[in-house]
């Protein structure tokens, strides 16, 4: 998929150099097509690795995607440059009167905190709200999976005795969900976190459904009945290097942090990961794009 990003972006030196095509402005605007219009409201610290994993699999067929980033207005980001925000991302207040085929929401480091106690909680909410009407449709990732099934369907999360850390592997619930087209029966995702929610909560709602799962990790995928909202527990996007970041991290930090399951060779911190989850994540976000944003979203974009 060509994708058209700013030319400046780091993330594009570093796509470029993977052989994946990345669109000018320019040559954008002489092709004769409507491009899909996708924002990504970027919650992650490491927003220029968040920005080049996403946009890593957003590129992955024929179609042409244009691609924003929205910040939070409510929260200052800590651990990227003024300049790098500024020239790249969007406020909400900024963005609000238009209309995108698509919305990616990552996940963000707050998951231990009460959603209403998060400083920029009631702006994620005017965001949400915003989608019902802007956005055809929104694919939530880990903690903005969790903050969205409890801002549209009142589903709770659950803290975890430990955290759930490292490569899972997951079913198919319904083997003929677009969605999951192209899967193997048995897949696996990178997962990182403290915190569930939980089958039997999404099994009481007539609105939702529980598209994959594991045995281990418990729900990975759901989905609303109309399929404008998709909800991914874990971590698809993930390089190959970034559990054992977060591992290391946190030795050093001097926490209580087990070896993230099934991801470092014989369980050998000193041995390089290997990745095995590549194929799920770029088929899953192509799967979302073709089925569920390109075939679906109305020509004109402000139809939505």
């Amino acid at each position: 998929m060509p994708i058209k990003i700013d030319d400046r972006l780091p993330a594009r030196e570093s796509l470029e150099k993977e052989n994946i095509f990345v669109m000018t402005e320019s040559r954008a605007k002489s092709q004769d097509i409507r491009a899909l219009k996708i924002i990504i409201l970027n919650l992650m610290p490491t927003k220029i690795t968040t920005e080049t994993q996403l946009l890593r699999l957003l590129s992955n067929s024929p179609l042409q995607v244009d691609v924003e980033f929205l910040q939070t207005a409510t929260h200052k980001a800590k651990n990227t440059s003024e300049s790098h925000m500024s020239n790249f991302y969007h406020t909400f207040d900024e963005i609000k009167g238009k209309k995108y085929d698509g919305m990616i929401i990552t996940g963000a480091p707050v998951e231990l905190m009460e959603f209403e106690e998060v400083d920029y909680w009631d702006e994620l909410c005017r965001i949400f709200e915003w989608t019902k009407t802007n956005v055809y449709s929104t694919f939530h990732i880990c903690w903005g999976a969790q903050a969205g099934l409890y801002y549209h369907h009142g589903i709770p999360k659950y803290t975890l005795d430990e955290k759930m850390f490292g490569v899972f592997p997951h079913k198919p619930l319904d083997l003929y969900h677009p969605l999951m087209r192209g899967f193997d029966d048995v897949y696996n995702v990178p997962q990182s976190r403290h915190t569930e929610i939980r089958f039997e909560d999404i099994a009481l709602c007539k609105d939702l459904q529980i598209i994959s799962y594991s045995e281990q990790s418990g729900i990975h995928l759901v989905s609303d009945l109309e399929c404008r909202n998709f909800y991914a527990t874990g971590h698809s996007e993930y390089d190959a290097d970034t559990l054992a970041k977060e591992y290391f991290r946190d030795k050093e930090k001097g926490l209580d942090i087990k070896i993230p399951y099934n991801y470092f060779p014989d369980d050998d911190p000193t041995k390089t990961p290997v990745i095995t989850w590549r194929n799920v994540g770029t088929l899953m976000f192509t799967n979302w794009l073709n089925y569920f944003v390109y075939q679906r979203t109305p020509y004109d974009i402000n139809d939505i």
